[in-house]
């Protein structure tokens, strides 16, 4: 795209030359190209905006930020395509001046050639030769002049017309020299006839008309016919004429109707835009979603045209309003999150921390119900931004997995020392009653056990491991407990 705008200001460059090569004439040889330009190149500008502004976005999201105060980068063809438009209008205000000035001068001139040619018609007595000469004089000298302010044109031009004639009809001219007139005349207007009739093959109806406004002022300009060619040359000039128009009139037409059709789909590009429910999006993948539902819009509404003049603005600016709620409650959405993210960061980080000073902890019972506690309670927090979350939850299970091997291992030196002393106790105190009170601690011990596994939920292989060696504990400890039951029901039968 940055190739195509300094295409676009290479281009503008040019016509602004060609325009000051051509002097007045060149502004309003490029104005339409110019114009085109302008629409072209900021059509690519805003487009490079919105893509940037995406972009800064989708990063500020992928890091779990929220994207404020964005602005764009300083686009150096931007400023020189503004510049160049800014010479251009310039230029065109300078040319327009000066052209108002001297259609006023030219409007006074041609006042003066008529003021002569009516005295000329009306006069009663008149030397026909000189006369003659001195119409023709006048005549030329009036082709010479430029144009006139347009409300005084066709005054003018019937007033041209008018004195013309009287003098053609009230002057007693030679049959020969009003003949060779009349036919120079009708050769003039019959190759401006000619001209009109291949303008249809213009394939640019505008151009076609504006060359056909300049024909008919060339037409005004020539004198009159003989009277039995007048109204044959001007039917002649007229329908051809007529069809140009007609296609003028259908190239607008057919314009016209595009552009209703171009209303017609931004409504319903607006209408999908308001199906868009704000206060039904409370998760990021749904702003994800909805996101790229509005980017669809926009970019469908960027392929669409001018829409009709009345109602362009008006929709526009509908349509903008829509967006802009859409991403000012978004940036909301963002800001809001990016709070509870820092929320959850802190509440994570206080609980890394209490599980490092219960981990040196050797009072197994509490430490363990304490750190199963505080796995219960990471579970209830909510996620933080992706670049914290991984290296804090390796810290915490790290920690819980070295509280619970710490534990495991002095579980299993003191389950050695327990038989060992319960044996011991068993033959000093009587064999059943030492079993009874084995076997209920057993029994609770195999509940405990149980119901902390529940707790080990680690994702990591240390969290797993702690879990299997957990079952295989209870599987010893149920194991013994059966040996303990058989053993008191000996006794009990043996009694």
């Amino acid at each position: 795209m940055a190739n195509e705008k300094l295409t676009l200001v290479d281009e503008l460059k040019h016509l602004l030359e060609q325009m000051t090569e051509s002097g007045e004439t060149g502004v309003s040889e490029v104005k339409d190209q110019v114009e085109q330009l302008k629409n072209q190149f900021y059509r690519v500008y805003h487009q490079e905006l919105e893509a940037a502004k995406k972009a800064a976005e989708e990063a500020a999201t992928a890091a779990g930020e929220v994207l404020e105060n964005w602005q764009p980068a300083v686009d150096e063809a931007e400023q020189q395509f503004r510049q160049l438009l800014a010479d251009y209008k310039a230029k065109k205000a300078e040319v327009n001046k000066k052209m108002e000035a001297d259609m006023a001068q030219n409007l006074l001139r041609k006042e003066n050639i008529l003021a002569q040619m009516k005295q000329m018609a009306e006069a009663e007595t008149a030397d026909v030769m000189d006369n003659l000469q001195k119409m023709r004089d006048l005549q030329a000298e009036w082709k010479t002049i430029g144009m006139v302010p347009p409300q005084n044109s066709q005054e003018i031009w019937k007033k041209y017309q008018q004195y013309q004639e009287q003098f053609y009809d009230l002057v007693k001219i030679n049959k020969e020299l009003r003949d060779l007139d009349f036919k120079k005349n009708l050769d003039m207007k019959t190759l401006l006839c000619e001209a009109a009739e291949r303008l249809k093959e213009n394939p640019n109806i505008v151009e076609a008309s504006r060359a056909l406004q300049q024909l008919h002022e060339e037409w005004a300009e020539i004198g009159p016919v003989a009277r039995e060619f007048r109204e044959e040359i001007w039917a002649r000039f007229k329908e051809a004429s007529s069809v140009v128009n007609k296609m003028h009139q259908a190239y607008f037409d057919e314009l016209h109707a595009k552009e209703a059709d171009n209303l017609v789909k931004k409504q319903a590009l607006i209408e999908r835009l308001r199906e868009i429910k704000l206060d039904d999006i409370k998760t990021n993948k749904q702003w994800d979603e909805a996101s790229e539902k509005v980017q669809t819009i926009q970019n469908e509404w960027r392929a669409i045209g001018f829409a009709p003049k009345k109602q362009n603005q008006s929709i526009y600016e509908e349509y903008r309003a829509l967006c802009d709620a859409f991403f000012k409650a978004k940036t909301a959405f963002y800001h809001e999150l990016r709070d509870e993210l820092s929320t959850n960061l802190r509440r994570k980080k206080e609980l890394v921390e209490k599980a490092a000073e219960l981990c040196v902890s050797t009072a197994w019972k509490e430490t363990s119900e304490a750190m199963v506690a505080l796995q219960a309670e990471w579970k209830t927090i909510g996620p933080v931004a992706r670049k914290y979350s991984d290296e804090l939850w390796k810290q915490f299970t790290a920690t819980c997995d070295d509280f619970f091997n710490r534990k495991r291992e002095a579980m299993k030196e003191a389950k050695a020392e327990n038989k060992k002393a319960r044996l011991e106790r068993a033959v000093e105190d009587g064999n059943r009653s030492r079993l009874v009170r084995a076997y209920e601690h057993l029994m609770q011990e195999i509940k405990t056990a149980e119901n902390n596994i529940l707790f080990f939920s680690g994702k990591s292989k240390t969290a797993n491991k702690l879990v299997d060696d957990m079952q295989k504990k209870i599987d010893g400890l149920k194991a013994q407990l059966k040996e303990l039951e058989d053993k008191i029901n000996a006794i009990d039968a043996a009694e």
